[in-house]
């Protein structure tokens, strides 16, 4: 028995994220009664570690990307042992845009036509065209900085000038030129001069950890002030079990545990679920009923499946001249030289190389330490200094293809401290994901070797890495191949709206939270052009 139940509202959204935020923002305008529901908390700039001495040591504990390790109240465990991804997000005002790097590339054109163009997955039912003024949009709101005229674009936004290259980029870049490859300075969600009321950078350097300056454009500091201030109300310490509906296949509304652990129904016309890839397939799959057996929206069967990552290599090198080492934003150049499939490279679709800045002084004792490099005892100290702020390298984002067999589902034991059932991950890498994998490391062992590296440091895939959740609830025209349509609307349940990387059919070879703003803006504004047929 639900002990209160609260004031109906219009809409409901389930998450404050890169998409929560976005089409909370959007949908305001229609003067609707919009309420985010969010089960973590605003989380104060004063306390990121990048505040204190000790920055690198919190960033393995209370505000590490893997909720396990960090585990808070606000978060809720994954049993992800049967992958050899580990899953990273962050619960709280802003989600995952709290603890990411802030590069922040498009898809291209051909991501949404891979069955058409390479053969393989499926096409999106909708095109970059689509989704181009919905990237305008997201691009104005977020604050991006970046340098026009990009050849792996088409024309787009120029807002604030570029990251600063700094003698990471410039080596890197020297790298990629001696071999006649692409790269080009980093587009990023990182204010290079003051933007709407946010400062500038200041080289803190700790951005995966949560930028103090506010110069990173998390959601806390960008959608949501102006979406306040429009009227939606966020909630905090709301923690969603389940939806509700009708014998019509109407939603009704959600279930949530407040931050007393009290269990209230929050009724709705509409509902929207913006918990990122696995966090919405596990609130779908824990909402049965008679109606729906096996997960709400799920009579297609693929709540949960088509899980993708975006398998991560690393490959670092070290230098005989000191650069960065962690000064500077993380973010600096990128390259999309292997960006679209080449069959004779022994694989289909593609990555890009995301060049990082360098390590800090811990990050770089820990690597050395841990490969052997810098040995305890009486060389300790000397080998430390070849090393410090003498690291520099890439990461290889590789394309994930949907397979059915990586799925999301619900844990037989492991609950969260209000009782909800968790997530649990089944993902196997593929062979086409192994092979790009391992040509990604050959080739970025080469640009590092040209631009100057004497040793190089290699991880492939990176074991925590699942920093990009994708694909557990796509979209699509037809009901039985796809959970929702074509703008984000459940198939089964007409009132219900998916707007996070659950929509994706496919994964591109780039970091999608760009694209899942987009989305959610692309959705939001579906339903604010349908609003007197929303339902039919």
């Amino acid at each position: 028995m639900l002990s209160k139940q609260e004031e109906r509202v219009d809409v409901v959204i389930i998450g404050s994220g890169a998409s929560g935020a976005a089409a909370a923002w959007s949908l305001a305008e229609t003067r609707m009664k919009i309420l985010c529901l969010e089960q973590g908390e605003w989380t104060k700039p004063n306390e990121y570690p990048s505040t204190t001495r000790d920055w690198e040591a919190r960033h393995f504990t209370e505000f590490s990307i893997s909720p396990n390790r960090r585990a808070r109240k606000t978060d809720y465990p994954i049993n992800d042992r049967n992958s050899p991804i580990a899953i990273a997000n962050f619960n709280g005002v802003g989600g995952g845009t709290i603890l990411y790097n802030a590069h922040f590339p498009r898809f291209h054109p051909s991501d949404f036509r891979v069955r058409t163009l390479d053969g393989v997955a499926d096409d999106w039912p909708i095109d970059y065209e689509t989704l181009e003024p919905y990237y305008d949009e997201n691009d104005r709101m977020m604050g991006v900085s970046g340098l026009a005229g990009d050849p792996a674009y088409p024309p787009k936004l120029e807002l604030m000038k570029p990251v600063p290259l700094g003698k990471a980029g410039q080596a890197l870049g020297q790298g990629f030129n001696e071999l006649g490859w692409h790269w080009w300075p980093s587009d990023a969600a990182v204010a290079t001069e003051p933007y709407d009321g946010r400062a500038q950078c200041i080289n803190l350097s700790a951005c995966t950890s949560g930028c103090a300056q506010g110069a990173k454009a998390s959601t806390d500091i960008t959608y949501w002030p102006h979406a306040i201030r429009a009227g939606v109300e966020l909630r905090t310490n709301a923690r969603v079990s389940q939806i509700l509906v009708d014998e019509n296949d109407m939603a009704t509304g959600v279930v949530y545990f407040d931050e007393e652990g009290i269990e209230r129904f929050q009724p709705a016309e509409v509902v929207m679920l913006a918990c990122n890839g696995v966090g919405t397939p596990r609130v779908l799959l824990n909402s049965t009923s008679n109606r729906f057996p096996d997960g709400l929206a799920n009579r297609s069967g693929l709540v949960g499946k088509n899980l993708m990552f975006h398998p991560y290599s690393s490959i670092q090198g070290v230098f005989d001249r000191p650069l960065d080492g962690s000064h500077g934003p993380g973010v600096c150049i990128w390259s999309q030289e292997f960006y679209e499939t080449d069959l004779s490279r022994g694989y289909v679709r593609g990555f890009t190389y995301e060049i990082n800045r360098g390590r800090g002084p811990v990050g770089t004792a820990y690597t050395g330490v841990f490969s052997g490099r810098i040995p305890w005892g009486e060389d300790h100290h000397q080998h430390y200094r070849r090393m410090v702020q003498r690291m520099t390298g890439m990461v290889g984002i590789c394309e994930d293809l949907p397979e059915e067999t990586n799925t999301v589902t619900i844990d037989d034991e492991m609950v969260d401290s209000d009782g909800i059932p968790c997530p649990r991950i089944d993902y196997t890498l593929s062979e086409n994901s192994r092979k790009m994998l391992d040509f990604s490391v050959e080739r970025a062992t080469e640009v590092l070797k040209a631009a100057g590296a004497y040793d190089i440091l290699t991880e492939a895939p990176i074991a925590g890495g699942g920093w990009h959740l994708m694909g557990t609830a796509r979209m699509g025209t037809d009901p039985e191949r796809s959970v929702v349509n074509e703008w984000g609307r459940s198939h089964d349940v007409k009132n219900l709206f998916v707007i996070d990387g659950s929509l994706f059919v496919t994964s591109a070879g780039v970091n999608p939270t760009r694209t899942i703003g987009a989305l959610a803006l692309y959705v939001a504004d579906s339903m604010k052009q349908r609003l007197a047929t929303l339902f039919d």
